[in-house]
């Protein structure tokens, strides 16, 4: 139950829903609000199906590769660590981007805002690591989607509340927490390789 709990927690915070709370309000912006919430939750169901795929297909890609369950945690550590740095250490220059006004589909909304490439990696590691736990993570990534979700379609009502400066503050709590788990997931790994 408690790897449940981290587990989603994890998700959670890969995913950053209140990072991309602002990123999906400039894209939506210009659809009346029965359309925004209509290709918001298209594009979240495109991202957990693909979440989906990856997690179930990523202990067999990591099998094939022939990794070890140490190598897998120090990896996912490292990986992990430099997501919590991006948090805590933002770049200007993403938030810079003109944004496109056509309706979004599958890019950039499901790819690679909710399902990018550091939360689909994750995955992957979490079915190699926890491979007989499937459903557990299944479970947990579900949980994590969902409220994901429930953020970004409220994403009017949390920016009127916390304002900019407040969704930026949880961030940087977000990028720390990362932080903590991830170090703890890197030295998990050196602690088995070193048994070895």
């Amino acid at each position: 139950m408690n790897e449940m709990i981290s587990t989603t927690i994890l998700l959670i915070l890969i995913m950053d829903p209140l990072g991309n709370l602002p990123i999906v309000m400039s894209i939506l912006k210009h659809l009346t609000p029965k359309r925004k919430f209509i290709v918001l939750l298209r594009e979240m169901i495109i991202a957990l199906g693909i979440m989906f795929f990856f997690l179930l297909a990523g202990e067999k890609t990591l099998s094939i590769l022939d990794l070890k369950p140490e190598t897998v945690s120090i990896a996912g550590g490292i990986i992990l660590f430099l997501i919590a740095i991006k948090m805590i250490f933002p770049d200007d220059k993403i938030n810079d981007k003109k944004i496109d006004l056509t309706e979004p589909f599958l890019v950039p909304l499901a790819i690679p805002l909710v399902a990018g490439p550091s939360l689909l990696a994750t995955l992957m590691l979490l079915s190699h690591q926890f491979s007989n736990q499937i459903i557990s993570l299944s479970i947990s990534l579900f949980i994590a989607w969902s409220i994901t979700v429930f953020i970004l379609l409220l994403s009017g009502t949390f920016l009127k509340f916390l304002g900019p400066k407040g969704i930026i503050a949880l961030e940087r709590l977000m990028g720390l927490i990362l932080i903590m788990l991830s170090t703890q997931m890197f030295l998990d790994g050196i602690t088995t390789w070193c048994k070895l």
